[in-house]
């Protein structure tokens, strides 16, 4: 029976028998007992499914897991420790070193760093390219070692709408798939894989926890990239894997080749394993996802409306705003909403920004986002305080760049506590 996407939240990835817990239950286990030997040496051997080893698998992780693929429409998806640790891992299953990809620049600022900075030092090579250039222009930057095209469904922080259907038609005519970070939408606004995306990631912290009680990411596979076809580009998918006896991960597993890797090789010799416990606190948050992303979203959509209004106010960046350069896009992918994320800059200078953070009555300054309590926060003054004006700009950041991750408050107290902190200026 095909279930919609809010059944799925409810009901998705764990499914109890006669006598068996209604919720979740929390595996607290690091391992898992066999009865012979010869079971436990073909679960090494990748020949039977089970689980041996929380490092590898979990059941209580594997359920969520399983909820999430469903959300995304995906054949599989594997937890990890982290949003970050989720984005290396997408990117490292299929990169090694002497590889290169290419990346929209409009991307969080730690995955800037961590393929521009880290990823360079195991010699991986990744190009950043303006997603507003013209195909032409893009195009140049690939190279006969580029294994996928990464990019943003919504950039944070700054709120920009990525071309999906662009880019997974250009990522294809070079041979490569296309990853989409789809964590500010999330799935209940916005399907990637419908759009030609191969791979999606997730930082769970953010929407899907919705309550700040957890760090986590989740990569979703979506099956549809045929890694056959570019057998010479992608050989730790299509050729023997000398640590499993000659196992060929697309023969073995078809669809489920790039997912069983990842937890095969990148999680058996690198961890950054969830624990069960997060795993469960953020089954409770997907519970709600769906609700929580409706009232995110009308909330947000009326602090842009009386933001954009505001004479205080120099700018602001939206997508349901029909005034704004992304509302096209937005309505193509995110007809429903985007999120509650809204980016604006305010008349004055960082000071003038600074104190009118420090006005706000219940409104929290943090460098979390995306959660059920409204915060915000000044990536000059705080995340990116390191840098000039003109490095700010270099990496799509206004100096005068306020990210306002509107929660799922009363939004007339939200608009009233802007207010008056806008007013105390």
């Amino acid at each position: 029976m095909k279930k919609n996407l809010e059944t799925i939240c409810i009901h998705g990835g764990w499914k109890a028998g006669k006598g068996e817990p209604q919720q979740l239950p929390i595996y607290q286990s690091t391992t898992f007992k066999y009865e012979t030997s010869e079971q436990m040496a073909r679960l090494f051997d990748l020949e039977d499914e089970g689980y041996f080893y929380t490092r590898l698998a979990n059941p209580t992780n594997d359920a969520v897991a399983r909820k999430i693929a469903a959300l995304e429409g995906g054949v599989g998806a594997v937890l990890t420790s982290s949003g970050q640790a989720a984005n290396f891992y997408a990117i490292f299953n299929i990169c090694s070193a002497g590889d290169h990809f290419i990346t929209s620049n409009a991307i969080y600022g730690g995955t800037y760093n961590l393929f521009g900075v880290t990823m360079k030092k195991l010699g991986i090579e990744c190009t950043f390219v303006d997603p507003e250039w013209d195909d032409e222009r893009i195009e140049r930057e690939f190279r006969p070692n580029t294994k996928c095209f990464f990019g943003e469904t919504i950039s944070n922080p700054g709120g920009k709408v990525f071309d999906i259907e662009r880019f997974a038609l250009m990522a294809h005519r070079h041979g490569v798939p296309l990853v989409v970070d789809n964590t500010f939408a999330t799935p209940i606004n916005c399907r990637p894989f419908e759009w030609g995306c191969d791979i999606v990631t997730h930082s769970t912290t953010k929407y899907m926890d919705g309550h700040a009680t957890q760090v986590g990411g989740c990569i979703v596979d979506s099956g549809n990239f045929d890694w056959e076809a570019h057998a010479e580009r992608f050989p730790g998918l299509t050729t023997p894997d000398d640590s499993y006896h000659g196992l060929v991960y697309t023969k073995a597993f078809g669809r489920a080749a790039y997912c069983t890797k990842l937890v095969s090789q990148l999680m058996r010799d690198l961890g950054s394993i969830p624990a069960p416990q997060n795993s469960f606190l953020l089954n409770l948050g997907l519970e709600t996802l769906h609700l929580r992303m409706k009232q995110h979203c009308s909330n947000a959509q009326q602090v842009a409306e009386w933001l954009e209004k505001n004479e205080q106010v120099s700018w602001v960046n939206y997508c349901g705003l029909p005034s704004n350069k992304y509302y096209a896009l937005g309505q193509k992918y995110l007809p429903n909403g985007s999120c509650g994320v809204i980016a604006f800059g305010l008349k004055g200078t960082r000071e003038d920004a600074i104190r009118f953070m420090d006005n706000l009555d219940f409104i929290s300054i943090v460098t979390h986002v995306a959660d059920a309590r409204t915060c915000v926060l000044h990536p000059a003054s705080h995340t990116h305080r390191q840098l000039s004006d003109e490095q700010l700009r270099e990496a799509g950041i206004a100096p005068d760049l306020v990210r306002l991750s509107v929660g799922i408050e009363n939004v007339d107290d939200i608009i009233a506590d802007l207010d008056q902190a806008i007013r105390k200026m």
